[in-house]
């Protein structure tokens, strides 16, 4: 059964985009390295994903400046984004401190809706990754900037599915989400969520948030053992930070807000040549 959806990344950002790139002049740009990650061959197909299948409608015309949400997973300066973040873009750039830092170095699924920036912000702290399956009707909570602002989003497993993009190309593995509430409360898009953390209750990231669907109420995340994947075969991750439950909502948002403060999470930038 197909669902038509629409990825959570299109908010284009015009002069904002251009003020954030050329505004403060803090870093030269720097030509934009991307590699690409495919552990798929005829030998290891895809497993079957049950009976819901997703189409993902890219932006029309193309790629374009805009905005998304990285978080990271190793002091040294490894973050995970979604590959349609930096997908067409001649320059990344995560924020700091008002402006967009660039970035050279990044590493892009071709198995899933994941990117790894190679070369971001060291910070000392990182989140907690998780490769396990969490069972149908697990809580989720997922972070990031929709429209630029810090939201939080809880949800309902529904279970695994699969999802093209555009229509085309190879079927990716997805987990669908139903969404329950928003803090602050809203219905609007959630453009700029795209690239964010999905947690479960244990405290684990297990998705990054990929898309919404226009069935209202759904979300879309990466399957939990392609991203991890993508961070194994990158190299770049050597520690694993400790998981710590969530307590309720509350603590959820608490947890959400000094993550953005610390910047664990944080805007992520696509400036692409006119």
């Amino acid at each position: 059964m197909a669902r038509q959806g629409c990825g959570c990344l299109p908010f284009i950002l015009g002069a904002l985009v251009l003020a954030v790139w050329f505004g403060g002049g803090r870093s030269p740009l720097v030509p934009l390295e991307v590699e690409q990650f495919d552990p798929r061959s005829p030998r290891r197909p895809l497993p079957q994903w049950g009976n819901e299948s997703f189409v993902i409608e890219d932006r029309p015309g193309g790629p374009a400046d805009s905005m998304g949400t990285a978080f990271a997973v190793d002091g040294d300066g490894a973050w995970l984004t979604a590959e349609h973040v930096t997908h067409g873009c001649a320059r990344v750039g995560l924020e700091d401190d008002g402006y967009a830092r660039p970035v050279s170095r990044v590493l892009e699924s071709r198995e899933s809706d994941a990117a790894l920036i190679r070369d971001g912000i060291a910070i000392r702290a990182r989140l907690p990754l998780s490769a396990a399956m969490p069972p149908s009707g697990s809580r989720g909570y997922h972070m990031g900037f929709p429209a630029g602002e810090p939201t939080l989003v809880t949800s309902e497993l529904i279970g695994a599915a699969d999802a093209r993009r555009g229509g085309g190309g190879r079927t990716q593995p997805v987990l669908a989400w139903a969404e329950r509430a928003r803090i602050p409360d809203g219905d609007g898009p959630l453009s700029g969520i795209s690239g964010g953390p999905t947690f479960t209750e244990s405290g684990h990231v297990v998705g990054i948030n990929s898309a919404s669907t226009d069935r209202r109420g759904r979300i879309l995340t990466t399957d939990p053992e392609a991203m991890t994947r993508l961070v194994v075969a990158s190299g770049a991750v050597d520690e694993r930070a400790v998981a710590y439950p969530f307590a309720d909502m509350a603590d959820a948002m608490r947890r959400f807000a000094g993550w953005v403060d610390d910047g664990m999470i944080r805007r992520v930038f696509c400036d692409v040549d006119d």
